[in-house]
Order: C-alpha cells, then sequence, then structure tokens
C-alpha cells in the first residue's frame, strides 16, 4: 500500500552508497527526506543533488538525514556521488520497491513516446517514521529550499 500523509511509512530496507543498508526504522528519532529522481548525471537530477549537498549543514542542524533514491545501480550511483561530493547516500531501486511504496512511477512523455518512468518527487517523514509531507511533480529551482524549511519548522515543532 503507498504511502499517505500523517501515516506511519512501513518500513523497508535497501541497499545505498557507501555499503550501507538504509532500514527506516533505524532511522526513528531523526526525520528523514527522501527524494526520487529520474537518472544519475543528468542536468535536473546533478543540480537538485548540489542542492542537498550544498544544504547538508543546515539539513543536519535540523536532524534532518536525506537519502536521493533512483532506479540506478549502486556503480552508477557511487561515480555520481563522488564526482558531485555528495554528502548523502544514493539509494538504489532497481527493483522499484521503495519507488511502488512512495507511488513515484508514472507516465510520462518525451518526443511523442510514452514510457514508465519516475515521478521526481520528495518525502518528510518525522522521528516517529510518519509522512508529514510530500511534494510530487518536482520543479528543480527552489525546492530544496521549500524542504529544508519544512524540515526546520518541524524540527522546532
Amino acid at each position: 500500500m503507498p504511502v499517505a500523509l500523517d501515516q506511519p511509512v512501513a518500513d523497508f530496507e535497501a541497499v545505498a552508497t557507501s555499503g550501507q543498508t538504509v532500514k527506516l526504522s533505524e532511522l526513528k528519532g531523526r526525520q528523514v527526506v527522501i527524494y526520487f529522481y529520474p537518472k544519475d548525471s543528468t542536468p535536473g537530477c546533478t543540480t537538485q543533488g548540489q542542492g542537498f549537498r550544498d544544504l547538508h549543514e543546515a539539513f543536519k542542524a535540523a536532524d534532518t538525514e536525506v537519502f536521493g533514491v533512483s532506479r540506478d545501480g549502486l556503480k552508477s550511483h557511487e561515480n555520481f556521488k563522488a564526482k558531485q561530493g555528495f554528502t548523502f547516500e544514493l539509494i538504489s531501486d532497481k527493483e522499484e520497491a521503495l519507488c511502488q511504496l512512495f507511488d513515484v512511477i508514472k507516465l510520462k512523455k518525451l518526443y511523442g513516446k510514452e514510457y514508465l518512468g519516475v515521478d521526481r518527487s520528495t518525502f518528510l517523514i518525522d522521528k516517529a517514521g510518519v509522512l508529514r509531507q510530500e511534494w510530487r511533480g518536482v520543479k528543480v529551482p527552489g525546492h530544496v529550499q521549500a524542504v529544508l524549511e519544512a524540515a526546520q519548522a518541524m524540527s522546532k515543532g
């Protein structure tokens, strides 16, 4: 069943960069931002990742852990992370388990061709594991700042 606002997010386990396995249940006590993006090393995804990297200290100060998710493999993620100097982990979701949980696979069009792709989306989960805010169909400019402001407001709350 997909996630819903103000409801607990089902526990999940996923492989990430730096040899990590991410389990939502192990992140309780911290706020979590999970952002889904279509593809490593593409212009919009790079700009979005750089935004999270550049505001890393501010997210940390708000006791918020950031994770990027795409369907790319770990090798691609490691290269993307290293090249961009990302300060957060990237989760590989080749099997689309997280994409299904967060309902981010959508019918898209490119040059008149339809395909199923990742809808750029971000989710803010509170310290108890409850989904408190979601952004779907994200446009990159200004987005990371908006997520940071929501995380900061929630950490004060």
